[in-house]
């Protein structure tokens, strides 16, 4: 009778070990370390820079309109302007030293000192033309009697100084400064003829006849005295 043969034993495997699983979000190469290591924060952005004061601006704006009331040579107006800013405006201080320094020239140019009295002849004929043009003709009449002091024989002195006292009504002391003119420079015969300021000389009747022979050229009497020849 034939041996049954035993059924040999299957040798047991070993159980498969479970593998970790890597997060979607873990680089492959993470070390155990790099994984339980949490996450840092995004760095912080930069703070916004700070806003600029609308007052600043109001001030600078203020303070441009005063530097250019300057350079205008409006003195007045220019420290007006200039000093609201510092009333206006006192925690600007950045613009207060400059606006102060600005203040110190409107108070030079626009006081009483302003000017150093004019020395030279024509400093004097300048100032003299200022003050007649602002109507102060006896501020005129003492710059025009120093340049005839140290020019006799400027025409032009002697041409101001009549338009200035018929400006005055002074005809009469008008004619004898006009006539000098004309000696000294015959062109100024033409210049009044024209000049509305001396219109008031033309106009009288008893200079009329004085200016007639003033105004009447040299080439006109020799043209009179070379007709009455030849008759």
């Amino acid at each position: 009778m034939a041996k049954q043969r035993r059924a040999r034993p299957r040798p047991t495997l070993p159980k498969a070990r479970k593998l970790p699983t890597r997060s979607r979000t873990e680089p492959a190469s993470a070390s155990p370390a790099q994984r339980t290591r949490p996450h840092s924060p995004a760095p912080a952005q930069p703070p916004l820079p700070p806003l600029v004061r609308t007052t600043y601006i109001e001030a600078v704006a203020l303070y441009e309109k005063g530097l250019q009331a300057l350079q205008a040579h409006e003195f007045r107006q220019a420290a007006d302007l200039l000093r609201s800013v510092l009333t206006n405006y006192p925690d600007e201080k950045e613009l207060h030293e400059r606006v102060q320094l600005y203040l110190n020239v409107c108070d030079r140019q626009s006081g009483p000192q302003r000017e150093a009295a004019p020395s030279s002849v024509q400093e004097k004929l300048y100032a003299a033309t200022l003050a007649l043009n602002a109507g102060e003709y006896a501020q005129a009449l003492g710059h025009i009697g120093e340049v005839i002091g140290d020019e006799p024989f400027n025409d032009h002195a002697h041409y101001m100084r009549a338009v200035v006292l018929t400006l005055r009504g002074e005809l009469p002391e008008a004619v004898p400064s006009l006539l000098r003119s004309i000696e000294l420079n015959p062109e100024n015969r033409g210049l009044a003829r024209q000049d509305p300021d001396l219109e008031p000389l033309r106009r009288d009747e008893g200079l009329r006849q004085i200016l007639d022979t003033a105004f009447t050229s040299p080439r006109q009497e020799r043209r009179r005295g070379a007709a009455r020849t030849r008759r």
